[in-house]
């Protein structure tokens, strides 16, 4: 354990103007508060913000940070209070502490939501200050290096999981690639300890195999590039266990199989001999193909720039070859850390500005449109854990999505309001559907409309966070919209039914019966079939409930011959809503239908001659008198047709061509049968109501192709 006056000793080093009294005055003060804690090792707990403590002092972090660490466990685990960090400290100091504040760890199996939670905590205090997370990884890291004192295996392997899926990804987004990788390896040993193991020794026997090669390809590419008068500084290392075994998964080969085990990195002075370097490296060995990048014309959105090249290089050996100058490498290594070290030339004001990166706006504005912490969660780690590929803008900005993005990705990303107003897309110039997936360097135009809003469909095909909780916080929105205004029709044609007049002010009385914060609360439970309406008027009207006589079963006869004066109006609305047109029956405007309602899935509209109507008389509750809502602009539905067509040269370009004479759009054909003579189709119509199919049948039945055709049901 680190000594007080070592501690000081380290941060003074580089920052000779840090405050060596509130130093050594918050490692007093942390270690009287732990007293006599332990930790699973049997170390005093005090040791742990110590040693945290001294990770931070090796990216030379300003004092705040390292007083931070220092204190990051008092108010949790000790008497310590925030009044008393702000008497003590100031409230800079206690601000950071508060974000930092070890959130309880929760099991990834039984309480994703609370784990969920937490993170979202965490991302809020990481928006309000960046040091709040490089404490917390430094907490983690330590942690993990303790990890194995634990003495319950599932304990260990639920924390390396958590590491894994939410710390190594975060580390990795702001740069600290050196944390990024410990923190990965240390989860590795307790997650996969026989694979883990395999690796090390397969890299000890390739070592005692062909000792010194790392040391003799160094020696080798100094020796290419210092012929051509330049002062470089190369090291080689292997990859690390967590990596190789990445590689194999991904690529599903053998260790055996695996030809570039080892990295070297090759720092210059200036951004132009790295350029350089790149072509004499190439002059010189073979390049493998596919395996080239440059993230210093296009960097990584956490800041990294190099230049990465695979050759088949000294020995044959097959080697990654990573150029960069040497403050590309300190920013690179460092990540965000390199932005809040001391430096003694560095104005304070501009010291204490952090660096904000997109990555974390687009997670905050996730947080905002996602309805519950788990959806945040598994958004987050779409955000954080798929591979990048790179777009341009017209007007030539970088935008790096996920693997698969599309156009709708590239809009949000954007802005949100470029998203919702999405209408096509232009890659490379040239018209594409939405769902087209983008490639590293196409450049794409958003095209969009005011009267655009975000399609339920677009969720089947993004990949980022982003979109998808923003299309899904549409959904919800206009679903809990249609449910209300469907609940409310729902309730005042059964208080009609009863003889009172429906009213906001009687449903306010029966909330708590029903236990609902509002009025529109109630009536989005009603519209989504929770609760009928039958039931919101007994409690509204006890005495109804003995005028109730009910019926068993309900004879279709008598509905299908029942006048539908006080029908509830239904319009097109959004397909999957509140409201959903039955694909047995394809009901059109201008049928007459009833709805069945359906528990948390609203109501389903059939027309009132539907076969499947039969199964729903026994659950007269689930009835519902609906008709059409004719005002407005007209909608498009789809009738379906089955034909029967004489087999003849040109049979189906005559019948596409009488559709759309009848302004008639196919969206979808299947042929059912096929005989020497006859095909048998189904073909599924965008029409405005029940008489534009009428006059589409009719002008296929006057076609001589035409055997047969008729509205079909199924």
């Amino acid at each position: 354990m680190m000594r007080q006056y070592e501690l000081v000793e380290r941060v003074k080093a580089y920052d000779p103007e840090a405050c060596e009294t509130t130093l050594n005055r918050a490692y007093v003060y942390a270690t009287q508060k732990h007293g006599s804690q332990k930790r699973a090792s049997g170390d005093p707990y005090f040791s742990h913000p110590i040693e945290v403590a001294g990770i931070l002092t090796n990216y030379k972090l300003d004092c705040d940070t390292i007083i931070t660490a220092l204190l990051h466990d008092t108010i949790e685990d000790t008497d310590a209070t925030p009044e008393e960090i702000t008497k003590l400290f100031g409230t800079n100091i206690m601000k950071l502490v508060d974000g930092v504040t070890k959130l309880t760890q929760i099991e990834l199996k039984s309480a994703d939501s609370k784990q969920a939670e937490n993170f979202r905590k965490l991302l809020l205090a990481m928006s309000e200050d960046i040091r709040v997370l490089l404490v917390k990884l430094a907490d983690r890291l330590h942690n993990m290096r303790t990890l194995h004192y634990i003495t319950k295996p599932e304990k260990r392997v639920r924390i390396a999981a958590e590491t894994l899926e939410i710390y190594a990804p975060l580390a990795e987004r702001i740069g600290m690639h050196d944390i990024k990788e410990e923190l990965e390896d240390l989860a590795f040993q307790h997650i996969n300890p026989e694979a883990r193991d395999s690796i090390l020794a397969r890299l000890e026997f390739l070592r005692e195999k062909d000792d010194n090669v790392v040391s003799r390809i160094v020696s080798e590419l100094k020796d290419v590039i210092s012929r051509q008068g330049l002062k470089v500084d190369i090291y080689g290392r292997e990859k690390r266990p967590y990596s190789i075994w990445q590689k194999m998964q991904r690529k599903n080969i053998t260790f055996g199989e695996l030809s570039d085990i080892m990295a070297f990195r090759v720092l210059v002075d200036d951004m132009p001999q790295c350029y350089e370097v790149l072509g004499y490296m190439h002059a010189n060995y073979k390049v493998v193909p596919g395996r080239f990048k440059d993230y210093i014309s296009t960097p990584k959105p956490n800041g990294y720039r190099s230049i990465h090249t695979t050759v088949l290089g000294p020995e044959n050996h097959r080697i990654e070859v990573q150029i960069r100058t040497r403050h590309m490498h300190e920013v690179n290594e460092n990540g965000v850390a390199a932005h809040w070290a001391y430096k003694q030339d560095t104005p304070t004001g501009q010291q204490k500005e952090g660096v904000q990166y997109r990555w974390l706006r687009d997670l905050l504005d996730i947080l905002e449109h996602a309805s519950e912490p788990e959806e945040f969660l598994e958004h987050t780690k779409l955000a954080m854990f798929q591979d990048q590929v790179f777009c341009f803008s017209p007007k030539g900005d970088v935008i790096a999505l996920p693997a698969r993005a599309t156009p709708v990705d590239f809009a949000y990303m954007i802005h949100t309001h470029i998203g919702d107003t999405c209408v096509g897309a232009k890659v490379n110039g040239a018209m594409v559907p939405l769902r087209t997936v983008l490639n590293n360097g196409d450049q794409v135009e958003i095209v969009t409309s005011k009267a655009q809003t975000p399609n339920p469909t677009w969720e089947r095909f993004v990949v980022t966070g982003k979109a998808r909780a923003r299309i899904r916080r549409f959904i919800r929105q206009q679903q809990e919209d249609q449910y209300k205004d469907l609940g409310k029709a729902i309730l005042q044609k059964a208080f009609r039914q009863e003889g009172y007049d429906y009213s906001d002010k009687a449903i306010d009385g029966v909330l708590k019966i029903f236990k609902q914060p509002s009025v529109d609360a109630l009536l989005t439970l009603v519209g989504a079939g929770h609760h009928t309406g039958r039931e919101v008027v007994h409690a509204v009207f006890p005495g109804t409930k003995d005028k109730e006589t009910a019926r068993k079963v309900v004879p279709l006869e008598k509905v299908r011959a029942r006048k539908h004066d006080h029908a509830i109006p239904i319009k097109g609305l959004i397909p999957g809503m509140a409201v959903h047109y039955a694909g047995c029956c394809h009901p059109l405007p201008g049928d007459r239908i009833v709805g069945i309602v359906t528990t948390g899935k609203g109501v389903t509209i059939h027309t009132i001659d539907c076969d499947t109507l039969e199964t729903f008389t026994e659950q007269p509750e689930r009835w519902l008198d609906v008709g059409w809502d004719n005002d407005g602009e007209p909608e498009h539905f789809i009738g379906r047709l089955g034909l029967t067509v004489g087999h003849e040269q040109g049979a189906l370009s005559s019948i596409t061509s009488v559709i759309a004479k009848n302004h008639g759009n196919i969206t979808n054909l299947r042929f059912t049968n096929r005989t020497t003579d006859f095909f048998e189709m189904l073909i599924d119509i965008d029409v405005v109501d029940v008489k534009h199919l009428t006059n589409i049948i009719a002008a296929l039945r006057a076609t001589p192709v035409v055997n047969a055709v008729e509205r079909a049901r199924g």
